[in-house]
């Protein structure tokens, strides 16, 4: 596969016998200087056209470190690819598999809440940071917890508050909910359900109702939903989906006149993918994203002047440079570059342990200067990650489709991040409590 680093496994197991030496000692005596990023993620199975874009996008946005930089102060990145088909054991095989193919395992992003409950505890034990931009457990956010673990930009909960916020605003104010209908249409899962609580704990709030309309997956046929949408006669529809499920959600709304303009989707609705192959049908739509629209932004055009232009890119259809996916995989590359450059402030400008990236990750700070500096100033939120405070924002951008391409209509929405936090607290404390946690002490921490 096109980029994938060469093994450092075969470097030094020729004199691991002969040396009598660790694989960490023999790697360091066969002069090993990169950061290794193992990449356990997919490029085929239900979601590869996510997968192929986002994986891309991070890659490239590696390669550009190399290119242009030599590196993160002089220290080159690589990778390696395990493929998991987007499935949860084949996820865990290549975590045990990348893992130990250096002693600097940087960081892992699977794009998978599934595998990242499979590798939950895995990686506080093999000292790995697990790094969940925009899925996985919510309560994961809490880091005296999951030390190891950053949901980081937004959580379900989050995006629950700042989709219902958004609604509020169009509306004229959140007082101007009251007694509005809101339907949540969403995929049949634990991932479709991880909304409900903090939706139906804000209509008790803000006097508005709603009603749930379970689709079970893949979702192909939704008439049924979409007419109990229209008989239940609702001002706004929450399409909380992913895959297929959500250009059928659009097309059934079509079908039944249901206005697209009224229908907010959660950020894993909100690509190319769903809304290009149902034409009309998606024009209107509005999306939730945490990310920018488009390849307008400095950081987009330096990978394109540093790679494309010169051969080096990973994507093999170009026209997808600025699409969704893509920027948040380059968003994903951003955040494990930065992590790694805070850590060496403490530990050196050298390849880093799994252990010290992670308090590189949980110091982290990419304030409006550093975003500008960066060349991502409004393609991602502001960024600060504490001990805490493994999410670090919360905030998301609205877009709508017009039909040919995504348009952003909103600035940065912030979460009820108070409310959203003493729900967290509760569901992490207690599962430090079944595990026997003791939680971290943050002001011990630096």
């Amino acid at each position: 596969m096109k980029n994938v680093v060469r093994s450092i496994r075969g470097i030094a197991a020729a004199s691991m016998v002969a040396a009598g030496c660790t694989l960490a000692t023999c790697v360091q005596a066969q002069g090993n200087t990169t950061q290794f990023v193992p990449i356990v993620g997919y490029r085929i199975g239900p979601l590869a056209s996510i997968g192929q874009t986002f994986y891309s996008g991070m890659i490239d946005y590696f390669t550009l470190i190399n290119e242009r930089d030599g590196g993160i102060n002089g220290v080159k990145l690589s990778w390696e690819e395990c493929e998991t088909e987007y499935n949860n054991s084949k996820g865990v095989e290549c975590y045990e598999r990348l893992k130990g193919k250096s002693p600097y395992a940087t960081a892992v992003q699977p794009m998978s809440s599934g595998i990242t409950y499979g590798l939950v505890d895995r990686v506080a034990k093999d000292k790995i940071p697990l790094v969940t931009i925009g899925y996985g457990r919510t309560d994961t956010t809490d880091g005296r917890v999951f030390p190891y673990i950053f949901p980081m930009i937004t959580n379900y909960w989050s995006m629950t508050t700042d989709i219902v916020q958004f609604i509020g605003q169009k509306e004229g104010g959140m007082d101007k909910l009251k007694g509005k209908r809101i339907a949540y249409v969403f995929h049949d899962s634990a991932f479709g359900k991880e909304a409900i609580p903090i939706l139906q704990d804000m209509a008790a709030r803000y006097g508005f109702n709603v009603d749930l309309f379970p689709v079970a997956p893949p979702g192909f046929e939704q008439g049924s939903q979409w007419l109990q949408v229209r008989q239940a006669k609702s001002d706004y529809v929450i399409l909380w989906t992913a895959g297929v499920m959500t250009p059928s959600a659009l097309t059934s709304a079509a079908k039944t006149g249901f206005p697209r303009d009224r229908i907010i989707g959660i950020t894993w609705a909100a690509s190319e993918e769903d809304t290009v192959g149902v034409a009309a049908a998606a024009k209107g739509y509005i999306a939730a994203n945490y990310t920018g629209v488009g390849a307008d932004y400095p950081v987009i055009q330096e990978i394109v002047n540093h790679l494309y232009k010169q051969n080096k890119g990973n994507l093999t259809n170009k026209s997808l440079l600025g699409a969704t996916y893509y920027n948040r995989g380059v968003v994903a590359g951003l955040i494990t570059v930065e992590g790694v450059r805070k850590a060496q402030e403490k530990y050196g400008k050298k390849p880093l342990t799994g252990e010290q990236v992670r308090w590189g990750l949980e110091n982290l700070n990419l304030d409006e200067k550093r975003l500008k500096a960066l060349g991502a100033a409004g393609f991602m939120p502001p960024l600060n990650i504490t001990c805490a405070d493994h999410e670090g924002s919360g905030m998301l951008k609205f877009q709508q489709w017009d039909g040919a391409k995504w348009v952003s209509i909103s600035d940065w929405i912030e979460p009820e991040r108070a409310r959203v936090r003493a729900k967290i607290e509760a569901s992490s404390m207690a599962y430090a409590k079944e595990k026997g946690i003791t939680p971290r002490d943050c002001s011990k921490e630096q």
